[in-house]
This record gives structure tokens, sequence and C-alpha cells, in this order.
């Protein structure tokens, strides 16, 4: 496998370890800090605000800094605000470091995805963004869990330094590997933001954004909508997230080949459904432990793998603006994380933790309908193919 790639796939799994790990440590952070846990949870809030906010910041930033320089730059600032964090003497400390953190991120896996797309043929675009992508989601099943491992071990202190040492490979790693790649020209962030005018771009973004909403939803209190599996027992939790996780890094791997062949479409349309219908049965199979994995591993494999063919659809529409788009559907991803934990806090109490399951199938289903117009749009006459596999249009103002 390509060695660049990897490279730039440990630094995702970097920036999603640091996201994932930490719903693992919160009562550790809390108790710290002497914070409740609801207030403890503004660390992944923090986090995940900052990294929507400055992506298309940094982005606009940074286009036509040399990609190298920029993916160094990110890692670094990242690696930053983990080591701020780990050195918190207060709880604002923490909150900043998480801040610095997420701009880091922000900065970095937008770039990563571009420069792997760069690095290979159109042909094979899908399975290169495909590896990059299986760092963020082998996070879940390596990073997440050894995370939290670590803290078991000292405390969560210890788990945000082994977090700072993976930034500090990674970024030591695209040094050492990654070729020099030019940047694209400098743009103001009104015209980064432009493309969202563009209704294909728009409608491509609206899936994200409800499908991503509905899958977090249920993800942000995990431990909870699964507790009569579990049986409120953390290590059971922990190897349901595990296998979780297993899943989301098959279904990246296997989503990417699958788009290069058959396109995106039918890739999106056939994930959202099998995961909305897998949602929508949650209230259920989330009783027993059995069912709960079968579950997972469904979620896993159909939600993770929707990510690369939405990638590959914003960048059919426009190549040659590939940061740009990309670097709006991974805003995009992180404002749906935010907003999943403020709908499912408020839904909670009315369909109890076990339903959640339910809202987010509503949401996931409607995702299916904004990635149909989304089609069509790109389907329009004069707006070229992108959809379909090997072809790409052109993006104008």
């Amino acid at each position: 496998m390509n060695l660049r790639l990897l490279t730039l796939a440990l630094g995702t799994f970097a920036i999603g370890t640091d996201s994932f790990v930490m719903a693992g440590i919160l009562r550790e952070i809390a108790q710290d800090f002497g914070v409740g846990i609801d207030a403890a949870g503004q660390m992944i809030t923090a986090y995940a605000l900052s990294y929507a906010i400055m992506t298309p910041v940094m982005a606009a930033w940074t286009s036509h800094w040399p990609r190298r320089f920029v993916l160094g730059s990110g890692l670094l600032v990242f690696t930053l605000g983990n080591a701020l964090t780990a050195l918190a003497a207060s709880f604002e400390m923490g909150l900043a470091g998480r801040i610095l953190a997420g701009a880091g991120g922000a900065l970095y896996t937008p770039a990563a995805s571009a420069a792997a797309a760069a690095l290979v043929a159109p042909e094979q675009r899908g399975r290169a963004l495909a590896v990059v992508m299986a760092g963020l989601s082998g996070a879940t099943a390596l990073g997440a869990p050894i995370g939290t491992l670590v803290s078991g071990l000292g405390d969560w202190r210890m788990t945000m330094w082994w977090v700072t040492g993976l930034g500090l490979l990674a970024g030591t790693g695209i040094a050492l590997a990654l070729p020099r790649l030019v940047g694209t020209a400098k743009l103001t962030l009104g015209e980064r933001l432009a493309p969202l005018l563009d209704p294909r771009v728009a409608w491509t973004l609206g899936t994200t954004l409800l499908v991503l909403a509905g899958l977090y939803t249920v993800y942000s209190y995990a431990s909870v909508a699964f507790e009569r599996a579990t049986d409120g027992r953390s290590d059971i939790l922990a190897m349901l997230i595990a296998i979780w996780g297993v899943a989301a890094t098959l279904g990246n791997l296997v989503a990417g080949a699958l788009t290069d062949r058959f396109g995106s479409r039918w890739i999106i349309n056939m994930a959202i459904i099998a995961v909305g219908i897998d949602f929508a049965l949650m209230p259920l199979s989330s009783a027993a432990l059995p069912t709960s994995i079968a579950a997972l591993v469904a979620w896993g494999l159909c939600g993770w793998g929707l990510i690369v063919p939405q990638q590959h659809r914003l960048i059919g529409i426009a190549p040659t603006r590939a940061p740009i788009l990309i670097a709006l559907n991974a805003s995009t991803i992180y404002l749906a994380v935010a907003a999943s934990g403020v709908l499912g806090a408020a839904m909670i109490r009315i369909v109890t933790p076990y339903g959640l399951g339910l809202v987010g199938a509503v949401l996931i289903f409607l995702g299916l309908v904004t990635a149909e117009v989304a089609h069509r749009k790109i389907e329009k006459p004069g707006h070229g193919v992108s959809d379909r596999p090997g072809q790409a249009s052109s993006y104008h103002h």
C-alpha cells in the first residue's frame, strides 16, 4: 500500500483518536476539575465547534501554501492543543486546549484528503480517500480503546500525552515521506464559502449534516442507549465500540473500492437506506448483547461507508476546488457532531435513551431525500456526470 497515503492516514488516526477518546475519559476529567459530567462534556463540544468553524477559515487562509507545510502546521497546532489540555491546571485552560486542538484538526484533515486525491490517478481517487479516512474510522477501533486503557493505567492526562505523541509521530512522517505538493490560488473566506451557493454542493452537504447528526445522536449517548445490553459495564461497552470501529474501518475501505467501480450515487443511497433501517430497529436490537453487536456492525459498515462516496461526489463536482469542498464537508460533519449532542439531550427525555435510534432514523432518511436531490442537480444537463465512475464535472462561480 502507498506509504504516503498511510502517512496521511496516521494523521487522521491521531485526530480521530482525539475526537473519540474523550467520551471514555469524561468522568475522570469532571472529577479532576470538580465539575459536573455535563460541563465536562463541553470539552467535546469545544473541539467539535472549533473544528467546524475554523475549517473554512483555515482553508481560506492557507489555500496557497504548499500542502506539506499545511499538513505539518495543522499537526503542530493539534499537538500543542493536546499538550495544553494535558497540562491544564483549570477547566478553562482545558477548554482552551480543546479549541486549539480542534483548529489543528480543521487545518489538517481537509488538506490530507485533498493531498491523497492529488497523489493518485483519478480512477484510484476513491481508494486513496478511503485509506486516509480509514485512519479516522480506525481510531474508533484502536485509538479510543487504547486511549481508555492508557487512562486506566494512569490518568486522563496520560491519554492526552499519548494523543500528543501520535500527532508528533504523524508530523514527522509527513515531513519525511510526503513530496512537495503546490497549493491552489489564494482565496478569500467569501470565495471559500461561495460553493454553498451551488445547489449541487448545498444539497450534498445537507446529506452529510442530516445523516451524521442522526448517527451521532446515538453515539453521543451510547453508554445509556445500549445499557440494557451492557448491563452498565464499561468493559462490555468498550468491546461494543471496538466492534463498531472495526466494522467502520472495513466499511470505509470497501466503500472506496465500490465507489471507484459504481460511482457515488448507489453507494450513498444503499448506505443510507441500510443504516436508516438499522437505526429504526435499534429500540429493539439494543435490548440484548447479540442483537446490539449486529446493529453496531451494520452501523459501522454502512454509516462510515457513506463518507468516502460523499467526498467523491463533492470532488467530482469541482476537482480543481477539492480542498475547498472537502473542507466544507469536514466542517459540516463536526457541525453535525455538535448538533447531535444538543438534539440527543433534548430528545432523550421524550423518547428515552432506547428511542434515540428512531430520532436518528428520521434524520437519516431525510438525508436520503437530500442525496437524491443532489444527484438530480448534478445530473442536470450542463452540470456534468460526477456521480458516475471515472467522470467529473467543473465548478464555475
